[in-house]
């Protein structure tokens, strides 16, 4: 059995969390100020905030894997999701539990708040998510869109 522990995000996890997120931005090759860093880490320890997170530890209390996440309203359904905005195991970690605990933390946490579905997306090339998304989710028909906003 694996000895990871997903909990909600604290305080003091800052500088584990950072290097955390550092590799996940560095994973989809988007670059990541410090700047922006320090405004989701403002957003996840905000309750206040739609944004939150759930991280992954092991056995001595090292963070292994994050998750931030934020309830999403489907007019279609009259219900309330929950959207994973992002997954990230640290790459010496993976196929320890660690995405499995962070994806079974929130199938539990939706279904504690009522939520109709956990949703989220990844880059078609993200073949090893993909495996493991694959066994806990099913795959939609649905296309993703950006469209920059102004005039």
């Amino acid at each position: 059995m694996s000895d990871i522990t997903v909990r909600a995000v604290h305080a003091e996890d800052f500088a584990q969390w950072r290097v955390l997120y550092r590799g996940y931005a560095d994973f989809y090759e988007v670059e990541q100020t410090e700047e922006a860093a320090a405004t989701v880490w403002a957003w996840v320890t905000d309750p206040g905030h739609e944004v939150s997170a759930l991280v992954a530890e092991d056995a001595a209390g090292r963070l292994v894997g994050l998750a931030h996440y934020r309830p999403f309203s489907r007019p279609l359904s009259a219900t309330v999701g929950c959207f994973l905005d992002d997954l990230f195991v640290a790459p010496e970690h993976r196929g320890s539990g660690a995405a499995d605990r962070l994806l079974g933390a929130l199938r539990e946490l939706a279904a504690a708040r009522g939520w109709s579905v956990v949703r989220w997306i990844t880059a078609d090339d993200n073949h090893r998510a993909r495996s493991k998304y694959d066994q806990v989710a099913t795959r939609t028909m649905w296309v993703t869109y950006d469209m920059a906003p102004g005039l």
